[in-house]
């Protein structure tokens, strides 16, 4: 699956009146605004995390 792939990852919704640990999960994503975009190697740790939150966020391979 990690073979350097790239995940481009872009917050979508707030977080406001979610649960902790989805807020800790996009922290350590490195997001917190909406529309702010990271991008992250693809690996197994990643994927979950974006499982995790995926009704807050929009994915798109690089």
């Amino acid at each position: 699956m990690s073979d350097g792939k790239k995940l481009k990852i872009t917050q979508i919704r707030s977080v406001i009146e979610r649960p902790e640990r989805q807020k800790r999960t996009i922290k350590a994503l490195g997001l917190g605004r909406i529309r702010k975009t990271v991008v992250k190697t693809d690996t197994p740790q990643i994927r979950g995390m974006i499982a995790k939150v995926q009704h807050l966020v929009s994915v798109e391979e690089v």
